[in-house]
């Protein structure tokens, strides 16, 4: 089977089914790594699932992130749902038929200040808690890890049992799994709105026609706000840039992943690098980042100066000035946009050159291969919702990934199978809880990266 290749979007031919069916045990929203996994293991429960995507599968952040596979740095809620994801990941990659790159290199974090330094230590002791395998470096252990750096930092960090893998082969390559097993995927499908019935999901309405369902995952990533909000349900959620760089193949210094506060780098199945900046995005400016100010304030106040605030985004983008946010069962917002595209930051392009080049000065000047940008779904606490929507029945929500969701994508699927077929999911997922941001409880920062 030949593999997608990147990027992901309209020009590639579809690899799955263009009309949906009538009627369907679950349907799912949205065609990235969360909706695919969770469609993975309904199937293989017996459920008749479906997965709707209005443009091609992965064709946004699932196929655009770092390809890191991280437990490192994660929230203590997260943490053991990652180790779990972790593991999933091994089992999985041995039933694809593409070599995805999975590789166990690493993932190491470096400190240029106190307070990050800091951080790491109280991560720390959570891995000692869940028995993972991170430690501590020091600036001479440091240097040693990664040889060549001609930069001296406070601290280091590495958690050894961390991989990586090739994001725009391997979605692609769950879906071919899922499709097999069962899962009817269907490509260049918008659904338009849920259809409802005596107070409950009774189905979706697509731009095909109607799926008839008792259950609806909602898995749309950066639209999933969008979505909801045609519906008068509010979630506090919004999207922002990251710009990404894939390097010519290379000297290799590191065969994991890699990050500072100003550059990230991982080392690539073809022999390149994917560079970006270290925590530092753009927020597009709209109705929605307004309205929610308040909600993100604590996260902007932590790191005021790692934010850039653009006033307007682009025509059609989520949170777009102009965008319609009510359409009923018309023709909707996500037929005009299929594919999330947007242009990769001039500046954030200047500042990976120049961090990489400074990290690295022996090595040549940077040949770029490829360079592209995504929008990353994020809560104002860092870490999604997952769980029941407490105001429709037969609505289940996952999203708000942060950043975080290709890593922990096979785990949550599992944990989102089960909730939906309302049997226990082995975790404490109250941390995740839709009603967090309606119930007076104050913004619990998880980490940033």
């Amino acid at each position: 089977m030949k593999a997608f290749e990147f990027p992901i979007g309209l020009h590639t031919s579809p690899q799955f089914a263009t009309k949906p069916p009538r009627d369907t045990d679950v349907v799912i929203i949205g065609g990235g790594i969360i909706g695919i996994m969770s469609a993975y293991f309904l199937a293989q429960r017996g459920l008749r699932t479906c997965v709707v995507e209005k443009g091609r599968v992965a064709c946004e952040q699932s196929s655009r992130n770092w390809g890191w596979i991280r437990q490192q740095g994660r929230d203590a809620a997260e943490l053991p749902i990652m180790m779990e994801a972790n593991r999933l990941w091994q089992e999985i990659a041995a039933k694809l038929d593409t070599d995805i790159g999975l590789t166990r290199g690493g993932i190491t974090y470096m400190s240029r200040t106190e307070k990050r330094a800091a951080s790491f230590e109280r991560f720390t002791k959570i891995a000692a808690e869940h028995g993972l395998d991170t430690r501590l470096l020091s600036s001479k252990d440091l240097r040693q890890h990664i040889p060549g750096m001609q930069r001296d930092f406070v601290m280091g960090m590495v958690t050894p049992s961390d991989l990586r893998a090739e994001p725009w082969l391997a979605v692609p390559a769950i879906a071919r799994l899922a499709a097999s097993v069962g899962v009817e995927i269907v490509e260049h499908c918008a659904a338009r709105s849920l259809d409802i019935s005596a107070g409950r999901v009774s189905g979706v309405v697509t731009e095909h026609g109607r799926i008839s369902a008792p259950h609806v995952l909602l898995a749309g990533g950066a639209w999933s706000s969008l979505f909801l909000q045609n519906h008068g349900i509010s979630i506090p959620q919004l999207s922002v840039r990251a710009t990404v760089v894939a390097t010519q193949p290379m000297e290799q210094v590191y065969t994991g992943g890699a990050t500072d506060e100003h550059i990230a780098f991982r080392a690539r199945q073809d022999g390149g690098y994917s560079l970006a900046t270290g925590i530092t995005h753009d927020l597009y400016l709209g109705r929605d980042a307004f309205r929610h100010a308040p909600k993100f304030w604590p996260a902007f106040k932590q790191d005021p100066f790692n934010n850039r605030l653009i006033p307007m985004g682009p025509k059609d983008f989520p949170d777009a000035w102009g965008i319609d946010r009510a359409w009923g069962s018309g023709p909707s917002p996500f037929e005009k946009m299929r594919v999330l595209n947007p242009r990769p930051s001039q500046k954030a392009l200047g500042v990976i050159h120049r961090e990489f080049h400074a990290l690295f000065p022996q090595l040549p000047k940077i040949e770029t291969k490829r360079v592209w940008a995504g929008m990353i779904d994020t809560m104002p606490d860092v870490v999604p919702i997952l769980d029941h929507c407490p105001d429709l029945d037969g609505l289940t929500i996952a999203t708000g990934m942060c950043g975080h969701g290709f890593g922990i994508g096979p785990a949550i699927g599992r944990v989102m199978a089960d909730m939906i077929q309302g049997k226990p999911t082995g975790y404490d997922l109250s941390r995740f809880r839709f009603s967090r941001f309606t119930d007076g409880s104050p913004i619990d920062l998880g980490p940033a990266l």
